[in-house]
């Protein structure tokens, strides 16, 4: 498995890192073997958020590392909280000190560990006060509980506002990216034309993390639109999906690994977190980081996604 440096912090990470939003429901065992899988493969960076099956996600992977406690040293461990609702489904956004020195404590005692590698602030808040923000990033690294921090969902500016008074420097920035989600490329292709998508949407934020060294963490590289559905084997994408067979036999990996090896081949350097809790399926993923796409080829499948060039 490839590295990247992550946020040019000097800690290297897999290229593919493990989501671990769907995993409550899986068994024990089931999951434990799917972890050192994913570790014997290279991928040490597991993903999760409080969000995830309500803290029940966090839950029983912390389980997982109190049968087995000698796999926590092997990862690189990543949170995220800023997600809020209630009893009733309503959904806010909070990033307070309070709540987030709060969250932080309820994490690590779902995971049973000491420490964070990474928090990430999960989506943008509007009433967010970098300042209040700031303070908390600094109580949480002071005291060891959070290594590294970084944020998602977040547009240029909003960065750079958070940047301008958190003292750490942001690390990471998740974001949905795929060959059918690709409007951090879409408008630096499109420049200066009326095509569609031609327009501005996110403060050329791609640009502006590889000029910060920010590493953009790339989530949903199978869906189309905002959770509509997977792409791959999709009847309603036939060009699509026709490409990637023919591509996937060339370069001798399935269509799974050649959606994510699209992402991998972007210079950014960016980071695809795959959420997947079938073992065999993980596996085939991770050989997409032996996958070199041509530049013919990439572009080639960004057409066949419905985009035109010229």
């Amino acid at each position: 498995m490839k590295t990247i440096d992550l946020g040019k912090s000097g800690v290297m990470a897999p290229e593919i890192a493990l989501g671990c939003m769907r995993i409550a429901s899986m068994e024990d065992s089931a999951l434990e073997k799917h972890v050192r899988t994913a570790l014997d493969c290279g991928v040490n960076f597991f993903d999760h958020a409080d969000v995830y099956g309500a803290g029940a996600c966090e839950e029983k992977f912390g389980q997982m590392l109190e049968r087995a406690p000698g796999l926590r040293d092997q990862m690189i461990l990543q949170t995220k909280c800023g997600i809020r609702r209630n009893s009733e489904g309503a959904c806010w956004y909070d990033f307070s000190k309070e709540h987030i020195l709060q969250c932080v404590d309820r994490a690590l005692a779902r995971l049973r560990t000491d420490r964070l590698d990474l928090l990430v602030l999960h989506r943008p808040d509007a009433l967010m006060e970098p300042e209040e923000v700031a303070e908390a990033f600094s109580q949480l690294e002071a005291s060891g509980k959070v290594l590294h921090f970084g944020v998602s969902n977040m547009d240029s500016l909003q960065l750079a506002l958070l940047q301008s008074a958190v003292g750490q420097k942001l690390l990471v920035n998740q974001m949905q990216f795929s060959i059918l989600c690709s409007g951090m490329v879409d408008h630096a292709l499109r420049a200066n034309t009326g095509a569609p998508n031609a327009e501005d949407r996110d403060g050329e934020l791609l640009d502006y993390c590889r000029l910060h060294g920010v590493t953009v963490q790339a989530w949903s590289p199978f869906q189309y639109g905002f959770f509509q559905g997977v792409f791959l084997d999709n009847e309603k994408f036939p060009q699509l999906n026709e490409k990637l067979d023919s591509l996937a036999e060339k370069y001798g990996v399935s269509k799974t690994a050649l959606a994510v090896a699209w992402i991998l081949r972007h210079p950014a350097r960016m980071q695809v977190i795959v959420g997947t809790t079938n073992t065999a399926r993980l596996q085939d993923i991770c050989t997409a980081s032996g996958v070199a796409l041509s530049r013919e080829d990439w572009y080639g499948i960004y057409q066949a996604a419905g985009n035109q060039l010229l």
